[in-house]
């Protein structure tokens, strides 16, 4: 199947890519009638079923990037509220100061709160008016190569039951060869982590460091937070050893979105971020706000917090990697879905370029990475480059460096070093046994089905169904380290920091030597790639399963 341009994955910044090039490509035939530029091969492949059904964020809209692809886009875009009061809160078990100024990152007056998947939906709509396909319920399984160049995306086989034995359904996958490869997956995208394995691209960078969001929506009475109200929250239940906090956005009809982001750099194996979003709730400060409503809808996101030095290179021979698969977030505002359009239209731009001069050579695709160095992309993140690494340490250290990085545009240093997530992980041995002041944030929740709830309560709230007899999608390299090293060492944290219930070690006496064994309950899986990132040993890849399968993240 031939195509000029493949786009991997409809998010935003895939969507904005595929509308980008189509408006270059109607200014370039309206110019040149004797050079006409055809969009008939130009795809995007989404593995959900439908746009944006996998799609969540809190969500606040930074509207400068749709400012430019769409002017006037705020008079049709499905936008919930203008943000026009913010406050940020210290949080201490049973008590909470707001902050006298709000930090400028947190300012965000003129933006939208949002339902990223109706946001995504609308630009979907706007993508296949332009005239571009989106094939949905296509996963992409592999790039294809020709040499070293990326020549195209091999989709997913459908049909094939648990012994990866050909079911009367099968159908294969298709091998879609293309001039120019568009890496829109996401965060810890599967085909992204492929290219960068193959050619070692984060050689020189710094490691990419994450977060998890799990968050729920809740309907409250009425009058209990008002629409375009926006709250921050740090500190508890998070001791000052951990990263993270909270955000709280009012929407329209009385839906509150509220969710909990835990970097995926804490020390004790036993934290379970799906646990700390439920302690959260039980604060007062919370509890008062959610009281007489009742949770509508869950789901969990894992997030790119490495910043600048942990972009990988952008461009070379066939490929380009675009939004949240790059890294485009500012961990200093919680905010990037305005870098993933932007990017994705400045892959556009080289793209259409690549077309006009039939040329996809790392000589004009690795001009994206010059585009985004010249754009306010770099002018936005610049500053904020150190701004994560300086949390390592703690909070305490991070607030300093912050304070730093405002003062000397950037922190002392150019490039501050960043490890690895995962190697920061204790073994248990190490720990307090009685979890210390973590206690209430280890092990998974228990809910009272009100205000708190366990994770397959959660996880019902998801919409998550998957084809049951398929093979797994999460593929562990070596179960026996899981069954005879990690239950021992780490306590098999992959039942903690999973969101979705999908790991459980359970009891074999024929499991040797500790009578467990890990199972997998796949189709739970809400495609959040925690378990690519946080797993200690990393044995663990997170692959595409079936195309259609996962969360239905509507209205989120």
């Amino acid at each position: 199947m031939p195509a000029d341009v493949v786009i991997v994955g409809g998010g935003p910044a895939g969507m904005a890519c595929a509308l980008r090039l189509s408006q270059l490509i109607d200014e370039h035939n309206a110019r040149h009638p004797e050079a006409q530029l055809s969009k008939e091969n130009i795809y995007v492949l989404e593995k959900a079923r439908e746009a944006g059904q996998h799609c969540l964020s809190g969500a606040l809209l930074d509207p400068r990037s749709m400012k430019e692809l769409l002017p006037g886009f705020e008079k049709e875009a499905p936008l919930d509220a203008e943000v026009d009061r913010e406050g940020v809160y210290f949080l201490t078990k049973n008590k909470h100061y707001r902050l006298p100024i709000t930090p400028p990152p947190m300012q965000d007056h003129g933006n939208y709160v949002v339902s990223i998947n109706k946001f995504v939906k609308w630009l979907a709509s706007k993508v296949e008016e332009a005239g571009i396909t989106i094939f949905t319920g296509f996963a992409g399984s592999e790039l294809l190569y020709d040499g070293d160049r990326v020549a195209g995306v091999r989709t997913d086989d459908k049909g094939v039951d648990k012994q990866n034995q050909q079911k009367s359904t099968f159908e294969p996958g298709y091998d879609v060869k293309a001039k120019v490869v568009v890496l829109a997956e996401g965060t810890r995208g599967s085909l992204t982590k492929q290219l960068i394995q193959r050619f070692d691209l984060m050689k020189d960078r710094n490691p990419q460091t994450y977060g998890v969001g799990v968050k729920e929506l809740w309907e409250v009475p009425s009058g209990r937070i008002k629409a375009g109200e926006v709250i921050y929250t740090m500190g508890y239940p998070l001791t000052t050893k951990e990263y993270g906090g909270a955000w709280i956005y009012g929407s329209k009809d009385n839906i509150v979105s509220l969710g909990f982001v835990t970097g995926l750099d804490y020390q004790d194996p036993r934290l379970d971020p799906q646990h700390v979003l439920q302690t959260f709730k039980q604060h007062p400060f919370i509890a008062e706000l959610l009281a007489g409503g009742k949770m509508i809808r869950y789901g969990a996101k894992s997030l790119p917090y490495g910043g600048w030095w942990s972009l990988p290179p952008l461009g070379g021979d066939g490929w380009m990697v675009v939004g949240d698969s790059a890294g485009f977030l500012n961990s200093a505002r919680l905010k990037g879905i305005h870098l993933a359009i932007k990017s994705g239209m400045l892959a556009a731009e080289t793209a259409f370029e690549a077309l006009v001069k039939g040329d996809s050579s790392a000589a004009v695709l690795g001009k994206f990475q010059r585009r985004v160095e010249t754009s306010w992309i770099k002018d936005e993140l610049w500053p904020v480059r150190n701004f994560h690494q300086g949390f390592e340490k703690g909070m305490v250290a991070g607030v300093f460096n912050t304070v730093l990085q405002d003062i000397f545009d950037g922190g002392l240093s150019n490039r501050a070093p960043s490890h690895p997530g995962h190697e920061r992980m204790k073994a248990v041995a190490a720990l307090a046994t009685d979890g210390g002041p973590r206690a209430h944030m280890l092990g998974p929740a228990k809910g009272d089905s009100k205000l708190t709830f366990d994770k397959l309560t959660d996880l019902y709230y998801s919409g998550t169904k998957h084809e049951e007899d398929q093979p797994a999608h999460l593929v562990i390299l070596d179960p026996n380290i899981c069954n005879e090293r990690c239950v021992k060492e780490f306590g098999s944290p992959c039942q903690n920091f999973c969101p979705a219930n999908v790991y459980e070690m359970v009891d074999d006496a024929a499991a040797a030597p500790n009578g467990k064994r890990i199972s997998l309950n796949a189709a739970n899986c809400v495609h959040c790639k925690t378990c690519d990132i946080q797993d200690p040993y990393q044995i663990i890849t997170w692959v595409a399963p079936e195309g259609g399968g996962g969360p239905n993240y509507d209205g989120m």
